[in-house]
């Protein structure tokens, strides 16, 4: 048996788990993460880490597996078992590191603004701006610039928040901007500003399916179940082929015991998604 960690409260690793809970694989243990039943830990997929609180769920969950108990109606006992405790363990667990945010990568549906000073050069290719209206250009520029900043890197995460600032003082209204910005302020796990920010470009643009979806994301992650149905009702309707938005709608139902509403979301994200993330679990809940 591989070797526990020497202090008695962990941490223990995907190694150590998988040596004491044979029956429990690594896919187990991101669904159990994903249900909010452990604790998400920051460290890269490989390099996830357990503590000793987790242990009895992990336990439980293997005994239920060995005795042939579907992984579904582990997930909905325990959820049950810990309803009055979600809210808490969603609210501290860095949800954000692990959960998708919609990004806005065109200008197309933004409607220009008008301004009378010189334009500045932009990048090559085609822009939604007319060449004539400065402060629109502007504000496209720094934008395109904070969306090639924007690649995930945590590196950029800082020069590309300063430029979708900078676009925004050029147009406040720049819908796009605001939601990109707000998922830099989600992935550093400030709620707040995110959630505010994603309510902003609603107003702005009700039709934004990104806003929708993320914010839909920060009040699932909150525990906030019924707000979060509302936001991924909204998104899978102006986006039904987005596949995450079927996924996390399902996931929600579920946890407020709509299982047969969840399936057709279920399905939808197996076929939109073949070799998507969460695929098995999908035809888990399927079955």
């Amino acid at each position: 048996m591989t070797p526990l960690p020497s202090s008695a409260g962990g941490p223990y690793g995907l190694r150590d788990i998988r040596s004491l809970y044979p029956a429990v694989t690594e896919n187990h243990l991101r669904y159990l993460e994903k249900w909010g039943l452990v604790r998400q830990s920051n460290r890269p997929r490989d390099r996830r880490e357990y503590s000793f609180a987790d242990l009895p769920t992990i336990k439980q969950v293997a005994a239920e597996l060995e005795r042939g108990t579907p992984l579904r109606v582990v997930l909905r006992a325990l959820l049950a078992e810990r309803q009055g405790q979600l809210e808490l363990d969603f609210a501290s667990s860095h949800a954000a590191a692990d959960t998708p945010r919609a990004k806005v990568v065109s200008l197309d549906a933004h409607k220009p603004i008008r301004a009378t000073a010189t334009p500045p050069s932009l990048p090559a290719g085609p822009m939604p701006y007319p060449p004539g209206d400065p402060r629109a250009v502007l504000a496209a520029k720094y934008f395109l610039e904070g969306s090639h900043l924007d690649d995930g890197d945590e590196r950029n995460m800082e020069e590309a928040a300063t430029a979708y600032r900078r676009a925004l003082i050029a147009d406040p209204d720049l819908v796009p901007a605001i939601v990109n910005l707000a998922n830099i302020r989600y992935a550093r796990d400030e709620l707040i500003e995110a959630h505010a920010l994603y309510e902003r470009a609603i107003g702005l643009d009700p039709d934004c399916f990104e806003a929708h979806f993320n914010l839909g994301n920060i009040q699932h992650d909150l525990g906030r179940y019924d707000r979060a149905l509302v936001c991924y009702r909204d998104a899978v309707a102006l986006n039904p082929g987005y596949p995450d938005a079927h996924f996390y709608l399902a996931v929600t139902l579920e946890k407020v015991g709509h299982s047969q509403e969840a399936k057709p979301h279920w399905k939808a994200y197996q076929e939109l998604a073949p070799k998507g993330e969460w695929v098995e679990l999908a035809k888990e809940f399927l079955e």
